[in-house]
């Protein structure tokens, strides 16, 4: 372990080990995407997805890996022993940091199906992330603001379709759709900026898992609420992790049913739409209240099952 390493060497050498980590496994999907585009038949494309899904394995277990050899971290990890890796999930989750997609890739390991994110658009440039998340199916989101909306009216509802062929692909095999609710990470001006009503989180967005639900609700088994928590890290968590700083990964899962509460046509029936609005905030007030409980004085929870 290199836990000893001063932070001027601890933190370079990390950030190195984790992009080489990143760079090798995102070569070899972005390798098996490319023979998966020239592939002539469906059947012979679905081959390829195996491998594909076996490099990001392997990504999402070294980057673990490499963070308990430069810190000395506990995983907490709850509410995860009714999970099989052969059904659909949606799973919802708070945004804290870039930290958060490499925990939540790891938490979803050998319990749920293989994970897509909805990712914003600017990550397809991102070397490596953008290949192979391309390589792996995982959609690309741009977020259009009101202002952009209402100079060309024709962008509104683009993210909406974005998500309809993406689901689209998800229907053949086991699944797990991972969606950041609030759109984007939280920070402090961001939470000003937003008028968040919540103390932690920022306010959420249902258009998109709404969607996602109506189009394939009746596949999902569960509906995984995440609540993701660095105790121990309220400043710039990604960094704290490269400078061996990071103490504390916590993972609340709640698993919540799929009826006829949360799907309904959301954009045409306003009881639906303002049900289904007050059913998400409530979920957020929940997770509001639980990261507030850890940030506590007194709270000291070991709720502990390894990742």
């Amino acid at each position: 372990m290199l836990y000893w390493l001063p932070v001027i060497i601890k933190a370079p050498f990390a950030f190195l080990l984790f992009s080489c980590n990143l760079a090798l496994w995102g070569s070899i999907v972005t390798l098996i995407g490319i023979a998966k585009l020239l592939s002539p038949s469906a059947k012979t494309r679905a081959f390829w997805s195996k491998p594909a899904h076996w490099a990001y394995r392997g990504w999402s277990a070294y980057n673990k890996v490499l963070m308990e050899l430069f810190n000395q971290v506990e995983w907490q990890v709850s509410g995860v022993t009714e999970l099989k890796k052969d059904s659909w999930y949606l799973l919802i989750s708070n945004h804290k940091s870039w930290l958060d997609i490499p925990v939540l890739s790891q938490f979803a390991l050998n319990r749920i199906p293989e994970p897509k994110f909805f990712l914003k658009e600017e990550l397809k440039w991102v070397p490596f992330i953008g290949s192979g998340s391309w390589a792996l199916d995982m959609p690309f989101m741009k977020r259009y603001s009101q202002a952009q909306i209402a100079k060309n009216p024709a962008l509104k509802g683009k993210d909406i379709e974005t998500t309809r062929i993406s689901c689209e692909k998800f229907k053949d095999t086991p699944t797990t759709i991972i969606n950041f609710v609030e759109g984007t990470r939280f920070t402090e001006h961001k939470h000003k900026q937003k008028r968040s009503p919540f103390r932690h989180l920022l306010p959420p967005k249902a258009g998109g898992i709404a969607f996602t639900l109506a189009s394939m609700g009746q596949q999902f088994h569960a509906v995984l609420d995440v609540t993701i928590l660095y105790p121990d890290n309220p400043g710039h968590v990604a960094l704290d992790m490269l400078c061996g700083r990071l103490k504390r990964v916590v993972v609340q899962v709640e698993i919540l049913p799929v009826d006829h509460q949360i799907i309904g046509d959301y954009f045409n029936d306003e009881n639906f739409r303002i049900s289904f609005q007050n059913w998400l905030n409530q979920r957020w007030l929940k997770k509001d209240q639980a990261i507030a409980a850890y940030h506590s004085p007194e709270s000291s929870k070991s709720e502990n099952v390894l990742c």
